[in-house]
């Protein structure tokens, strides 16, 4: 399979470098290592020597060396990162959809902690946990200063300990703790249902290794209750990503088949690939089509998906092949833009680096990166409007992030008015009772996107966004 992507190691297309990042083990025999700079390296020894010899106690040698991995890795983009033993285990863990923790998918935000979203059924999401809460406390131990890693950490544990999260709310203008008891986490990552008689709802919240399985039983189950579906909604809402082949898989299982499902492009020959919505593409060793089952009628039902800023990598992947195809309407707002592949080498037994390897593009060539994808139609969180989108983070609101490589737009002046005009919404807003500002469940008969999605399959009229706008890349400065 020359045409498909080998890289050492696991490709991984997740946004979160932290609390549930998954991915996908591939190999590849490695080639000569670049030559190194001596210069460059005789000055990073004469530093490792003033530091022995010279500094005020004395450190130890594999902290100092460790520390200096993690720098050089930490300094290319939000995405790339060193794992020590602990931390590497973890990350492997995530792949199970399994991992001991409180339950939360993370970015960092001003050097604090910002949740993107409490994993349904978690400890986190049982304390109330909320989308853009930031945490400044773990412990007695302050977020700032830490890096993601060393966070993530600190809130996994053993199962049946306490951990307290001191976490600043902005909306409410309050800064509270919240005691979590770390259980192991078993995310179940698809849930839905019939909407009503024709029309269903599925919803994604992670590509993970149970994804594909659990979605086939789930359409299995739908059409058991209604063979005669005339409309499906697929949720991408705050979906971060996950395994690069369940959202091949995925996707192939509305498109046709051998269509272009993404591509990606990297420095090393064999990061140029072409992924097909064919089994070839995405079946796992020694195992069928997991596909095989879905009913035929599935490529053909009417769709729409909905994204969110929280729809990132692998559930960017699914929107941009639906959309490129013109199988499905996407609606909701513009997503994340994390349009890079991750891959996790092994340096030793137990410890490796997550390096970003590759970009990635819809079927018409377009990348994502930074950018993200624009929805076909533009739909509010409620009926009010979605007043606070300017404020809400994305990749290309990340330090150090990688530029989408097909130009950039210059800053734009506009968004930042639009930032300001939103924080004195929200003083405003956070004047108003908890219960009034709370934002309704997914799925739940109050989710004012998911009814516009079920106006669109209907042919009914949809209330489109009183505030969104397409979110250009903004110029990085050199």
């Amino acid at each position: 399979m020359g045409h498909r992507l080998r890289i050492a190691g696991w490709v991984a297309v997740g946004v979160v470098a932290g609390a549930l990042t998954t991915v996908s083990l591939q190999t590849l025999a490695r080639g000569a290592m670049a030559p190194l700079p001596l210069e460059e390296i005789q000055q990073l020894s004469a530093v490792f020597g003033l530091v022995k010899t010279d500094y005020v106690e004395p450190v130890d040698d594999k902290k100092l060396i460790t520390d200096a991995i993690a720098g050089m890795v930490a300094s290319l983009d939000p995405h790339s990162q060193y794992f020590d033993k602990k931390s590497f285990k973890e990350f492997r863990e995530g792949t199970s959809g399994r991992f001991v923790g409180v339950g939360i998918e993370i970015t960092q935000d001003d050097g604090l902690i910002k949740i993107v979203s409490p994993i349904e059924g978690s400890p986190a999401f049982r304390a109330g946990l909320k989308t853009n809460d930031l945490i400044t406390r773990i412990d007695d131990t302050a977020v700032k200063g830490l890096t993601l890693n060393e966070a993530v950490k600190r809130m996994r544990g053993e199962p049946g300990t306490k951990v307290t999260l001191t976490v600043f709310r902005r909306d409410e203008n309050r800064t509270f703790p919240v005691v979590i008891t770390r259980e192991e986490i078993k995310t179940q990552s698809v849930k839905g249902r019939l909407l009503e008689p024709g029309y269903a709802w599925i919803r994604l919240s992670q590509f993970q290794e149970r994804t594909v399985d659990d979605f086939v039983r789930k359409v299995e189950e739908i059409y058991r209750q209604e063979p005669q579906l005339k409309g499906l909604v697929l949720d991408l809402r705050n979906d971060p990503g996950g395994l690069l082949d369940a959202a091949v898989a995925i996707s192939a299982a509305f498109l046709p088949e051998n269509v272009t499902v993404v591509s990606t492009n990297g420095q090393l020959a064999d990061s140029k690939a072409i992924f097909k919505a064919a089994p070839d593409y995405y079946q796992r060793r020694g195992s069928g089509d997991p596909l095989r089952r879905l009913p035929a009628a599935l490529k053909s039902v009417p769709l729409v998906v909905l994204v969110n800023e929280g729809s990132a990598s692998a559930s960017e992947i699914v929107a941009g092949a639906l959309q490129d195809h013109q199988r499905a309407t996407i609606m909701g707002s513009q997503t994340f833009g994390k349009g890079s592949v991750q891959t996790v080498r092994p340096l030793g037994p137990d410890t490796g680096i997550k390096l970003t390897t590759a970009r990635y593009y819809t079927p018409s060539g377009k990348s994502i990166q930074a950018k993200g994808i624009v929805p076909d139609v533009m739909v509010d969180e409620s009926q009010e409007g979605n007043l606070f989108a300017a404020l809400r983070v994305r990749e290309a609101d990340l330090d150090k992030h990688l530029g989408s490589g097909q130009g950039e737009e210059k800053k734009d002046e506009a968004r930042e008015k639009a930032r300001e005009e939103a924080r004195l919404r929200l003083e405003d807003e956070a004047k108003k009772p908890v219960a009034d500002r709370r934002a309704p469940e997914f799925g739940s008969d109050k989710d004012f996107q998911l009814q516009q999605a079920l106006n669109q399959l209907k042919g009914h009229a949809v209330l489109v966004s009183k505030t969104l706008t397409e979110r250009k890349e903004e110029k990085k400065d050199n």
